[in-house]
């Protein structure tokens, strides 16, 4: 199960709570990520970096200590900060003569399929060259509230890991991995190894804490190992100080807890489930069973629409399913008030809203495509 000899891609995130030390950034510590990220590469490896630490490093070179809340100002610090991280990046991974480039993300680019496929290219293009992306979440512009922003860097590493088919994402964080307690709490608490499927359960263990700069904590990362399980992608939870971690987990010891991918979907479908949205096509119970009989989505069985959406957006499809719509919101609002007014139209309800190529069933209706 420990055996990543043959992973060639690997995802690594390192968080705030790893970086900093003292209530800063330590420059020192980045430099032993990027001696063990550059062993990888000699190694023959592709390795993606996925770092936090430009909120704190701005917020640290103009005195700020306390947790910033205030939106403008936490942009303003990682508008300071993402510099600062990069300049420190650039010195560390120089020591050893490899090559590093910047990648800043918001949620829009991941969920447009075209600017999506741009993106996967050009990360794609940097490491066959050898070099090792380093990416971060464009917090200068991401907010939640104009659904640009990921919520934290745990989710965008695993949807990195994901859609860049990467065999291992690691997560180093400041907790040895899962436990079944609160370590920081509980003397009793004990290491899960590994972990096989994440279940209620699995997810009735992860509490929510953070650093003062970070904004992920244990539950954030078991919603980000769901994603990664999508891809077929192992994930290693760790804790980031313990000496050459990286290398040792790609070697194969035994630390923190391994999570093992459970099902394996397509890069299209992926894509589509991890693609976030608020609009929805409601169905009828007919519909639904079509849906586990692997079966596209009907107009006959469309029972309501809520959201503003076009033809191509990813929507939900009640509890069951995400897809992509062939027809917009107003077009399939205008059918479903013709069927009222005047009847069904048997030919128009034959055709296929979200074609089975474009649906994947959410985790609670796995058994369509396991």
């Amino acid at each position: 199960m420990r055996n990543f000899s043959t992973a060639k891609r690997i995802v690594i995130k390192v968080g705030t709570n790893v970086l900093s030390k003292n209530d800063k950034v330590d420059t020192r510590f980045m430099r032993v990520i990027a001696h063990q990220i550059s062993q990888l590469v000699q190694q023959g490896r592709q390795v993606i970096l996925v770092s936090s630490g430009a909120v704190g490093m701005g917020a640290g070179d103009i005195g700020i200590k306390n947790k910033i809340t205030d939106i403008k100002k936490r942009q303003a610090c990682a508008a300071i900060g993402q510099s600062i991280l990069m300049h420190e990046y650039r010195k560390a991974f120089d020591d050893h003569g490899q090559k590093v480039a910047q990648i800043l993300l918001t949620n829009m680019i991941m969920n447009n399929r075209k600017y999506f496929l741009n993106l996967k290219n050009t990360v794609e293009s940097l490491l066959k060259m050898g070099v090792v992306p380093i990416v971060n979440e464009n917090d200068c512009v991401s907010i939640e509230e104009i659904g640009l922003a990921f919520g934290d860097n745990d989710r965008l590493s695993a949807l990195v890991a994901s859609k860049i088919d990467a065999e291992l994402l690691m997560i180093l964080t400041d907790v040895e991995g899962l436990y079944n307690k609160n370590p920081k709490k509980n003397k009793s608490a004990q290491l899960i190894p590994v972990v096989y499927e994440v279940t209620k359960e699995i997810e009735a263990m992860a509490t929510k804490t953070g650093t003062a700069f970070s904004t992920g904590g244990m539950s954030s990362k078991i919603e980000a190992i769901k994603i990664a399980s999508s891809a077929n992608c192992k994930t290693i939870l760790a804790h980031g100080r313990t000496k050459d971690v990286i290398l040792k987990i790609v070697d194969g010891q035994n630390f923190g807890t391994l999570f093992l991918p459970k099902r394996k979907l397509s890069a299209k479908k992926r894509w589509i489930l991890n693609c976030q949205t608020d609009c929805r096509i409601d169905i009828d119970a007919g519909a639904k069973s079509a849906l586990q009989k692997k079966r596209s989505l009907l107009m006959v069985g469309i029972t309501g629409i809520s959201g503003n959406f076009k033809a191509g957006d990813v929507v939900y499809i009640s509890d069951v399913a995400k897809g992509i719509t062939r027809l917009s919101s107003n077009e399939l609002k205008h059918k479903l008030d013709n069927r009222k007014s005047h009847g069904d139209n048997a030919s128009d309800d034959r055709k296929a809203i979200v074609h089975i190529d474009n649906l994947v069933l959410l985790d609670s209706q796995l058994s369509l495509f396991e």
